[in-house]
Parts: C-alpha cells; sequence; structure tokens
C-alpha cells in the first residue's frame, strides 16, 4: 500500500494520530502525531516506525483485529502506560478487496478542549435563544396580568401554581380575554424559562398543512416538499413551550397524532419511518366549549382529559367590571408611549366603560380607547370621546324634559372640553363657544343629570 506525499502532507497537518497498515500488520504509515503519542507513551525515542509490526511497538493494539474482522471499532476509550486517548479503526477496502486498517487516535486533551468549546457554542446558543425569546416569544409575565376583581385573581394565582409544574394547561375563555398572554406568563414563570415559546393557531390550517407545522416532515414527503425536509414546532419548540391557539378547531385525525405526541413524548415527521423524542410543554387554549365539542363528536374526550389535567377559565371581562378602571390605565399608558402624547380618563368616561357588555372583552376595550386616543387631541377621553355605539343609551322614558337637557347639556360640553383641553384656558374656551360664562359651565358640570 503506498501513500502519496499529498496525503502524507495532510495527514501529517492533523492533531488526531493516524496509523495505517497493510494486511499483514505491517506499519505504512504513521503521522507525526501518532510519532509523538507514542514517545510520550513509550518514554523514549521512537525511529522510523513505517516496516515494522504494530503490535511489536504496542502489543496490546486492537487495529489488527479489525482487519481480522473486516468491520470498524468504534469509540474506543483506551489507556496505556500515561494517558486516556479514544479511538476509531477502519478496514480499508480497494475494490471489494480488503487492503489494510486505519486507526484514528483523538487525545485526551482535544477531547476536552473540543467539549469546552461545544459547551461554550451551547451557553452561547442558549444566550442568543434568551435574547430572542424575549423579543419575538413570550415577552409577558406575570406582572402584566391585571388582576383586581376576586375572580381575576383568584385566576391568576391558579395560574401562578399551575406554572411550577409541566404538565399540559387548557385555557378555556371568550376571545379577547387575554389567553396567550396567559400562555406567555406561565411559560415565563416555569423551569423551561430559558426555552422558546412558540405559538401557532389551529385555525389558521387545513390538517395536513397543520400536520407539517406541527411535526414537520422529511424531503420527498409530498409534491412541494421542501428540499431536505422542515422540522416542525414540536422539535422547534424543543425544551420550551408550544402554545397550541384555538385548539378546538383541529382536525380529529390529526387530535389522535397530538394525543399519543402528548403521551409518548415522540412525534413523526410526516413521510418518516422513524419517530423523533421530544421535550415540550403544550398550553393550549379556545373560545369554545370543548364538552359540547366532544357531545357533538368534534373534539376527542381522550386528548381533552389529557390536556385537561389543570383546566383554566379566564373570566370575560363584563363579569369583572373592578378591573376595567386598571386595565384602561395599563392601555392608555402604552398608547403614550405608541403615540408619544399623555392620556388619560375622566371618571365618568370610566363609569360608562363599565355600563358596557364588552362581547370583544379585553381586545374590544383596547380598540376602543385606542379609536377614542386618536380622536382626542386634548389627550384626556372623556365620555363623549367614546364611540357612538358605546354612548348611546336608550331615553330613560321617566326622564323629565329639564333631566334631558341637563343630560344634552352635559353632553355637548363635555365633548367641546375634548377638542379644547380641561385646562382653564380649555375651559374658559368652551364656555365662551357656548356663551354662557365659566362658573355656569362648572355648574353645568356638577349638576347631576337626574
Amino acid at each position: 500500500m503506498e501513500l502519496s506525499a499529498d496525503a502524507r502532507a495532510a495527514f501529517d497537518a492533523m492533531r488526531e494520530g493516524i496509523t495505517i497498515i497493510d494486511t499483514s500488520g505491517t506499519i505504512v504509515f504513521g503521522n507525526r502525531a501518532y510519532l509523538e503519542f507514542l514517545k510520550k507513551d513509550l518514554g523514549r525515542e521512537v525511529g522510523p516506525i513505517e516496516g515494522k509490526r504494530l503490535r511489536e511497538l504496542r502489543p496490546g493494539a486492537r487495529l489488527p483485529d479489525v482487519l481480522e474482522a473486516g468491520r470498524p471499532i468504534l469509540h474506543l476509550t483506551r489507556k496505556e502506560i500515561k494517558d486516556f486517548y479514544f479511538v476509531n479503526m477502519y478496514p480499508i477496502y480497494q475494490n471489494g478487496s480488503l487492503i489494510g486498517g486505519l486507526s484514528v487516535v483523538t487525545f485526551l486533551e482535544d477531547a476536552y478542549q473540543a467539549k469546552e468549546e461545544l459547551e461554550a457554542v451551547e451557553a452561547r446558543s442558549q444566550q442568543v435563544i434568551r435574547r430572542i425569546n424575549k423579543a419575538n416569544g413570550a415577552r409577558y409575565t406575570f406582572g402584566d396580568i391585571v388582576a383586581v376583581s376576586p375572580a381575576t385573581v383568584q385566576v391568576k394565582e391558579l395560574a401562578m401554581k399551575v406554572a411550577a409544574t409541566d404538565a399540559a394547561v387548557l385555557l378555556e375563555s371568550e376571545s379577547g380575554t387575554g389567553k396567550e398572554l396567559y400562555a406567555q406568563a406561565i411559560h415565563n414563570a416555569s423551569a423551561r424559562r430559558d426555552g422558546v415559546f412558540v405559538a401557532i393557531n389551529c385555525a389558521s390550517f387545513n390538517a395536513n398543512m397543520l400536520e407539517s407545522e406541527l411535526f414537520g416532515y422529511v424531503e420527498g414527503a409530498f409534491t412541494g416538499a421542501k428540499r431536505g425536509g422542515k422540522i416542525g414546532l414540536f422539535e422547534a419548540a424543543a425544551g420550551g413551550t408550544l402554545f397550541l391557539d384555538e385548539i378546538s378547531e383541529m382536525d380529529l385525525g390529526l387530535q389522535a397524532k397530538l394525543l399519543r405526541a402528548l403521551q409518548e413524548h415522540r412525534i413523526r415527521p410526516v413521510g418518516s419511518v422513524k419517530e423523533v423524542d421530544v421535550d415540550v410543554r403544550v398550553v393550549a387554549a379556545c373560545n369554545a366549549s370543548l364538552s359540547q365539542y366532544i357531545q357533538e363528536g368534534k373534539f376527542r374526550k381522550d386528548l381533552y382529559y389529557r390536556l385537561n389535567t389543570f383546566p383554566i377559565h379566564i373570566p370575560p371581562l363584563r363579569e369583572r367590571p373592578e378591573d376595567i378602571s386598571p386595565l384602561a390605565n395599563v392601555i392608555l399608558n402604552q398608547l403614550s408611549h405608541k403615540l408619544r402624547r399623555p392620556f388619560s380618563i375622566t371618571v365618568d368616561a370610566v363609569q360608562r366603560l363599565r355600563e358596557h357588555s364588552w362581547p370583544g372583552n379585553v381586545r374590544e376595550l383596547r380598540n376602543v380607547l385606542e379609536f377614542s386616543a386618536y380622536l382626542t387631541p386634548s389627550g384626556i377621553i372623556t365620555r363623549a370621546s367614546l364611540p357612538n355605539d358605546l354612548t348611546r343609551q336608550q331615553e330613560d322614558e321617566s326622564l323629565t324634559l329639564a333631566q334631558r337637557t341637563r343630560a344634552f347639556e352635559k353632553q355637548v360640553i363635555l365633548s367641546l372640553l375634548a377638542r379644547n383641553g380641561s385646562s382653564l384656558e380649555g375651559k374658559k374656551k368652551t364656555a365662551a363657544q357656548l356663551g354662557i360664562s365659566l362658573a355656569s359651565l362648572y355648574n353645568k358640570l356638577n349638576t347631576p343629570e337626574k
């Protein structure tokens, strides 16, 4: 067996010890790293080794065994006189015939260095994941959840306790109540906080697309499949949390596959014959009644029980009017930062907000306040600043003409104050526009409507 000058130069440049023998066990080549290894191991200078039998130099050498078996020996850990090392040994074939053997020795020092470098890379990767997660993933914590009413306080306390576990969570509540806010807070309060938070709306995909998104696929799994395949969200969220919103809309067949993934912690990508281990916590959410869906045959009972380990029901906004004022203040603070001017809301406007039924919950409240903020030059949101569908109320037939007049006058004054501002100058301007004195304006504002 002959090695070219280029091959010898390449082997000599390596830090690993390289040895090549022929079928008789005679050394054909040993690189510089291997000669240094022998010198250290034998405690003496080693002259040229090519042409010598390997076991004359090292009686315990295993490379000849590889020739006899015709199969490689991999990941072998050995200790000679002075040190540990790791070795892989391979038979060499040419045109189907065995012509020799090759061993690659990785020294302990290099192995530790590689391990440290891998750990450093892993640490940097985790830092990057945390930064990305903070910027784009789970931004909210339990500190962002407004809870004043007893019902909300109770739900928040339950969610905080659930976060400390690793069990599946089911958030059942109406649309707009803040289910993803709770999901992110649970993630950030859990032991998985350093992992990623991945969210997907199950109602946004058909069954086949959702299966590919969740479990991934291998190359050639279907027409149009991406070359090299695609990783699914279960694998992408490894070590973190997967939030499945609108899970009630998932196809029944896919529900069975999800159930198995939750039970076995293993998934099978589309088109693959192999399963993949996954380490993911699932938080699911829906605004439909899953118990009713089960009766209608649209949701699996066994999956429901699997997800329902810790059910959390977030009460709708109409059932927690105590939360409206602090929620409004939080939203207005956010709008102040967004629009770069201060906003506040009057007590009268808050009272009207508390009287509304809020079918769209917190999402509707945010939309109402944003609408009012854009149309309020003064930054003070009054009752008159609110959208018409909130201020329009059925007239009470028992009201006298004087009471109706006072109510109308007050609404007109508040509407002008919204444009002119509630400062002294704004009030003077409003009084002048209405042709009344400043004292009369104060009197009309402070006089009850009924």
